[in-house]
């Protein structure tokens, strides 16, 4: 088996967390998939946002497909069918961005544990056997990886400046992969944790604080850190090739030695 260093799920709702290696990971970030949902996204938000006529995306074959998924629900289609094209097309966005494939930095290897169905019974293979299963819950955690994830995001200012600050001689971190986020407007970075520092929430904070960020406004109003990534398992959207503005395959891809 290849080298890796923390896991990835091809879905976030039910894919098996599974190791991510450097192959892996080029597959991941160049797939066609990965860029037709990150790309639509940001031209509807761009249009959206510049008053722009949305017509061209109403007749988008994806979105016409998610359109009659969602007028077929029983309890939420009349809903749906109410809103207006742009209310639509920002539910369409939203789930383009949370079904890219997640990659899980914090943690190496997720226990595989029985898997069970819906009402909780156990699933068995054709040997009638327990099928085993890496689900991504805290509980489930093997191994960590020694990395931490910190994710700024609605930055009022370009990420990429955000990135120039960890290259400055003596930042504190060692940073192993900085990609501009989904939205185009924020930036995710893959640090090694330090131990001196403390725990994840530690990390990020302190970090966020070394990079100006720490209690600055998004163009939201709110927070450009997010705070909730304290979670080893917390996941992170796939990047594309062309939004990652740093790599460190060595380290990033290697087990930490201790």
């Amino acid at each position: 088996m290849e080298n890796y260093r923390f896991s990835y799920q091809e879905n976030q709702y039910f894919g098996e967390c599974l190791p991510c290696s450097a192959a892996q990971f080029k597959n991941i970030v160049s797939s066609a998939i990965v860029d037709f949902r990150i790309t639509t996204r940001q031209a509807v938000d761009e249009a959206i946002g510049e008053g722009q006529p949305l017509d061209s995306f109403a007749s988008d074959n994806d979105f016409q497909k998610f359109c009659k998924k969602q007028l077929s629900k029983p309890r939420t289609g009349e809903v749906f069918a109410g809103l207006t094209l742009e209310q639509q097309l920002l539910q369409w966005t939203n789930s383009l961005k949370s079904s890219l494939p997640c990659l899980i930095y914090g943690v190496k290897d997720f226990a595989a544990v029985p898997k069970t169905d819906k009402v909780g019974n156990p699933v068995l293979d054709d040997k009638g056997q327990p099928v085993l299963f890496r689900r991504r819950l805290q509980q489930n955690i093997k191994e960590l990886s020694c990395l931490f994830m910190f994710d700024g995001d609605h930055l009022p200012i370009d990420p990429r400046e955000v990135f120039e600050r960890t290259r400055r001689e003596g930042f504190p971190w060692e940073v192993r992969l900085a990609h501009a986020t989904s939205s185009g407007h924020g930036i995710r970075l893959v640090c090694e944790a330090r131990a001196d520092v403390g725990n994840i929430a530690d990390n990020q904070i302190e970090l966020a604080r070394e990079l100006g960020l720490l209690g600055m406004l998004g163009t939201t109003g709110k927070p450009v850190v997010d705070d909730s990534c304290i979670d080893a398992s917390r996941i992170s959207y796939a990047p594309r090739m062309q939004d990652i503005y740093y790599i460190d395959e060595e380290h990033l891809f290697n087990p930490k030695t201790l």
